[in-house]
């Protein structure tokens, strides 16, 4: 079990998230990450707990992010294997909820089409299948990708081509929006933005959402 959250709007999106992960570390603590789009993607993650990894934190300047903290299913307690996750060219970020049953079989068609990959997550699969079917909206390549995949998801997609917008899908495992003024919160769970919002959505089963400041 792990948690997610993801940011978009007004206010810095590093600390907004590092506030809603802790919220969030009874679902995992052995490692936490984010990564927020300023002038490009950048990504920060680490072995630990969030009162540690904190303090760890470089600056991170940016209106929009994702986050993670990691309780290990696939692969080893490490920096490599916690989220998020890159693309090859460095331009996706995902943080991922849940099990890829046919992972194995996924990674060897991309490693065969010339994707090199970090971890030994079965995660890592699903930002390579959303690079590969990329061809200029994010949203269209995230539901090419999911279709792909066999088991249970929760997952959170940025990209640096598309700044303003988060991509949300899940599949048997849980996702909540949070609605709030001119910004918006995507989270494993309730109580990750609550401090900002009580206005919800609940993403259903199969759904894929395009979360932007104003727009839901």
């Amino acid at each position: 079990m792990c948690g997610i959250a993801g940011y978009v709007g007004h206010r810095n999106a590093a600390e907004v998230l590092i506030d809603c992960l802790k919220r969030l570390e009874y679902r995992g603590y052995d490692s936490v990450g984010i990564g927020v789009i300023g002038k490009k993607l950048s990504v920060f993650k680490d072995v630990g707990e969030i009162k540690d990894v904190r303090g760890k934190l470089p600056e991170m300047h940016g209106n929009i992010g994702i986050g993670h903290t990691r309780w290990a299913t696939h692969g080893k307690v490490s920096r490599e294997n916690a989220h998020p996750h890159l693309s090859c060219d460095g331009k996706i970020a995902l943080v991922h909820n849940g099990i890829i049953e046919n992972f194995k079989t996924l990674k060897e068609e991309l490693e065969n089409k010339g994707h090199k990959f970090l971890s030994e997550t079965d995660s890592e699969v699903i930002v390579h299948l959303i690079e590969e079917e990329y061809d200029g909206k994010i949203e269209e390549a995230v539901i090419s990708a999911i279709k792909k995949i066999k088991g249970s998801y929760a997952i959170v997609v940025i990209s640096q081509n598309e700044p303003e917008k988060i991509i949300a899908a899940r599949k048997g495992s849980p996702l909540i929006i949070g609605v709030g003024d001119n910004e918006n919160f995507v989270a494993s769970d309730i109580p990750a933005f609550l401090k900002y919002t009580n206005r919800v959505i609940y993403l259903n089963d199969g759904e894929v959402c395009v979360i932007e400041n104003n727009n839901v």
